[in-house]
């Protein structure tokens, strides 16, 4: 099993185009710029794109050292930022911020009170783009109650608020000065926050250059200066860091399981690993009308070894997954019975619902063939490798998987629209799970809505989804996430193959790599060179 994926795995590797490195990005850092300790080089598989932070199409590591929020999260909960301190009433509806004084924007504009409900009215206005959010819909006011002091009022407690004031986006605090007329819903003028960089150049599809916020309200970091290479492939990334080209490789998607392997034991580079930071899953459309009936479920979900997916695409490094979310997720660790591989009980749950297969070894029922779609997104090498494997061995069990890879942005409109059997996503993810993975459930964020359409309890998972973000009570709050996962559990909506983890390959020399409790977020500002 596990030499079978390591040729597909490999076959897939080869057969990718190396992309060599632009000629003019070569011309930005000569080779004794490089020696300087204060200059980082860090690739990318794509350019920055929009760095508006009210809207999601821009690269998160970006928008992380560009712009604050008014909390962090941090390893012991939430910590202050642009608010140095806050205030909840007792009922759970009004949080009152105290502005941290004496920080500005870089582009000099005070950062008070003031320019924070600039950016809440200007989020606000653009409403309807952030509904999967709960918090839009209980949201009453903002008000301004001094130059340092702001109020937010909600309908009804919310339990999650401050973790989705603290994310990334969309409520990172931008310069109202780059504001178009006060608004950012149609875009920005320039991309200026309190963080500790700002961005000096970039290039589309090429680089872009970072420096240090020498006005930083806080310690100013010693990398004060950041390159980021754009290079699409995983294997020219690779060489690139061999060559010393550049400095370190970070991200969950941007590593294989073959190039931890090999500088594991590395004394030129270092490797590390984050703990599971979310769940890679295929999702079944349960509209679908092959899909709507469970056995059919049941039988993909007992077909699928995910221990050998584990080994054999991931050497390990990502361990199986027999639920939606891992244990260590807040209000996850509940009592679910694992879909244990199983290929006779696959067979078993196909004959009872009148699968019969035919002499080529395919089901039929009705004259119709057990032929499904499994959409994946084209650029991840390792959702195509699986995606080989599954189609294999769904066929011993008689079912026809087509496989469709698609680039990103087609892939997630059709996986939004509910354009496919199945089709491959990953959860949330920390700090965004349980509570925003299952809150875009009750709508066409990703494919979750649409896959559950074909539930009989779809309406009361929904239901209890919703009570859950405004409960009071952890012990019900608790309940109500037993009721919702289990449901979903049982119902086999998910497939879950892998916990995934963050992973980075640097130079020896860079210091202070490290993993926060926000996945998408690079710390440069933690990071320096040493020996």
């Amino acid at each position: 099993m596990k030499k079978y994926l390591e040729k597909i795995f490999a076959a897939c590797l080869v057969s990718l185009t190396l992309i060599g490195c632009n000629s003019k990005e070569s011309e930005l850092k000569t080779s004794d710029n490089l020696e300087k300790k204060d200059q980082l080089v860090f690739v990318n598989y794509r350019d920055i794109r929009d760095l508006n932070p009210h809207l999601y199409a821009g690269e998160m590591y970006a928008q992380e050292i560009l712009y604050e929020t008014l909390v962090n999260i941090g390893p012991n909960g939430y910590e202050p930022c642009l608010a140095e301190s806050w205030n909840i009433s007792e009922d759970g509806k009004i949080y009152t911020f105290n502005i941290r004084k004496n920080v500005k924007f870089s582009d000099g504009t005070i950062c008070d009170a003031n320019a924070i409900k600039a950016n809440f009215d200007a989020i606000l206005e653009n409403k309807n783009r952030h509904t999967w959010l709960e918090m839009m819909n209980l949201l009453e006011s903002v008000d301004l109650i001094d130059d340092y002091t702001i109020q937010i009022k909600l309908s009804k407690p919310y339990y999650p608020m401050l973790t989705e004031l603290g994310v990334t986006r969309p409520f990172a605090i931008i310069s109202p000065k780059a504001m178009k007329n006060g608004s950012t819903k149609d875009g920005v003028n320039a991309y200026i926050g309190t963080g500790p960089y700002i961005l000096k150049e970039f290039v589309t599809d090429e680089y872009a250059i970072f420096e240090a916020n020498e006005n930083y309200w806080g310690k100013v970091p010693e990398i004060k200066k950041i390159l980021v290479k754009v290079i699409p492939d995983n294997q020219t990334r690779i060489l690139a860091l061999e060559k010393g080209e550049i400095d370190l490789i970070f991200g969950k998607n941007m590593i294989d399981a073959d190039a931890v392997n090999k500088y594991k034991n590395s004394d030129k580079f270092t490797v590390a690993l984050s703990e599971a930071t979310s769940t890679r899953q295929i999702v079944i459309n349960t509209n679908n009308k092959i899909l709507k009936d469970k056995n059919v479920r049941y039988a993909l979900q007992h077909a699928t070894n995910k221990d050998a997916i584990s080994q054999g695409v991931f050497y390990g490094l990502e361990k199986p997954a027999d639920t939606l979310f891992a244990k260590t997720v807040p209000y996850c660790n509940i009592d679910l019975k694992p879909f244990k591989f199983d290929m006779e009980l696959s067979n078993k749950y196909l004959d009872e619902s009148g699968w019969i297969k035919g002499n080529d070894g395919i089901r039929t029922k009705d004259g119709e063939k057990l032929e499904l779609n499994l959409l994946y997104n084209s650029d991840s090498v390792t959702e195509k490798t699986i995606s080989e494997y599954l189609q294999a061995e769904y066929k011993k069990i008689g079912i026809v998987i087509n496989i469709i890879g698609q680039e990103e942005q087609s892939y997630r409109d059709n996986m939004k629209a509910g354009n496919f059997d199945m089709v491959f996503n990953i959860c949330w993810g920390t700090p965004y799970d349980p509570q925003s993975s299952l809150a875009a459930m009750r709508q066409r964020v990703y494919g979750d809505y649409a896959a559950q359409l074909g539930l009989n309890d779809k309406v009361e998972i929904d239901e209890a989804i919703t009570k859950i973000l405004v409960s009071t009570d952890d012990i019900k709050r608790q309940e109500l996430y037993t009721f919702v996962l289990t449901r979903l559990h049982e119902d086999a909506v998910y497939i879950p193959l892998t916990y995934e983890c963050n992973k980075a390959i640097y130079t020896s020399k860079l210091k202070n790599v490290k993993f926060t409790q926000t996945q998408y977020e690079v710390p440069f500002a933690e990071m320096k060179f040493g020996e």
